[in-house]
């Protein structure tokens, strides 16, 4: 299936209705992002066709569709998932929600249990190994199949544990799409003769036997990836390399503190350095993503170090198939 693009992706009532000064949705989407006006010449490019074509395939499918979308930290995932959702339902009038895979890590409690009986480095969330997929599965499940009000579990990253389910937000299911984004969603297992060497300090040092990216990586094959079969489309972002996920990690870190009022003072929001170890937790999947995942996607953005699209192509054909069950 090929994508849209420019003025013909834009649907019935366009682009123009929806980007006006006027235009309420808008505003508060940019608003709620903190993102500049000029973000509306980007959506209008690059990611209104994309909204145009996930909508016609939901319409040869007849059914949910579940659409993954992966990228390195700090590429924009969650700001594409809530915009596409947007436009799915202002410009289609489709039903759409976002989730991220953020929102199943595993309690602090938990993981530090993980880490007392499997490797210590699983005591910081991130990798695989360190969600809960059983709740996710069961979440994709009730938002495409079940019916009324359904609890959207969400996880507060400033304390390092999951909101009270009593805090957790509500939607009307069944859906019509579900868009899922995540940093590692989507990544392959590795082969076993690629994790015998470190890729960084930190596994040269903390996981010097390889324990633990062992058990990441078996968490992947036997967790993960039937999981990921079951997605209908996939979407990257792909970063031009790892080198500016710290940057664009360390301004996510900025916006969270911001966002709570005290610089982060009273909270577990990382500083620069705090920033520059957490993210060699995911230098290896990261860049194994960097590798394997651009040929799977069906629609592949290529960013710039500023995170701007520098092209975009469809590497994989979207084919529609019959419904299949999570479980």
């Amino acid at each position: 299936m090929n994508m849209p693009t420019g003025e013909k992706g834009m649907g019935k009532r366009g682009w123009g209705h929806f980007a006006t000064n006027a235009s309420p949705e808008l505003g508060e989407f940019l608003k709620r992002y903190r993102l500049p006006r000029n973000y509306a010449e980007t959506a209008q490019r690059w990611f209104v066709p994309l909204a145009e074509a996930l909508a016609t395939c939901h319409k040869r499918a007849g059914r949910p569709l579940t659409v993954g979308i992966s990228g390195s930290q700090g590429s924009g995932k969650s700001t594409l998932a809530a915009l596409l959702c947007l436009l799915l339902e202002q410009q289609h009038g489709l039903a759409a929600a976002d989730i991220s895979i953020d929102d199943f890590y595993l309690s602090h409690a938990q993981r530090h249990k993980l880490a007392h009986t499997v490797h210590p480095l699983l005591a910081t969330r991130g990798v695989p190994g360190t969600h809960d997929v059983g709740l996710m599965v069961e979440t994709l499940e009730r938002l495409t199949r079940s019916t009324g009000s359904l609890a959207i579990p969400r996880f507060d990253k400033a304390s390092d544990d999951p909101f009270p389910s009593t805090d957790w937000p509500r939607i009307s299911a069944p859906l019509d799409l579900v868009i899922v984004e995540g940093w590692c969603l989507g990544t392959p297992p590795q082969a076993e003769e690629d994790l015998a060497a470190p890729v960084n300090r930190l596994e040269a040092e903390e996981d010097t036997d390889g324990r633990w990216r062992r058990y990441v990586n078996r968490r992947i094959a036997e967790r993960y990836q039937p999981l990921y079969k079951t997605f209908d489309a996939w979407i990257m972002l792909e970063a031009p390399s790892f080198d500016c996920v710290y940057h664009w990690r360390l301004e996510q870190e900025r916006k969270l503190a911001d966002r709570l009022g005290d610089g982060g003072r009273n909270s577990r929001v990382m500083d620069e350095h705090g920033v520059r170890r957490f993210i060699e937790h995911f230098q290896r999947l990261t860049e194994y993503s960097l590798a394997a995942l651009p040929q799977q996607a069906h629609f592949l953005y290529r960013l710039d170090e500023d995170r701007a699209i520098v092209s975009v192509s469809c590497p994989r054909p979207l084919g529609i198939r019959g419904r299949r069950h999570l479980r």
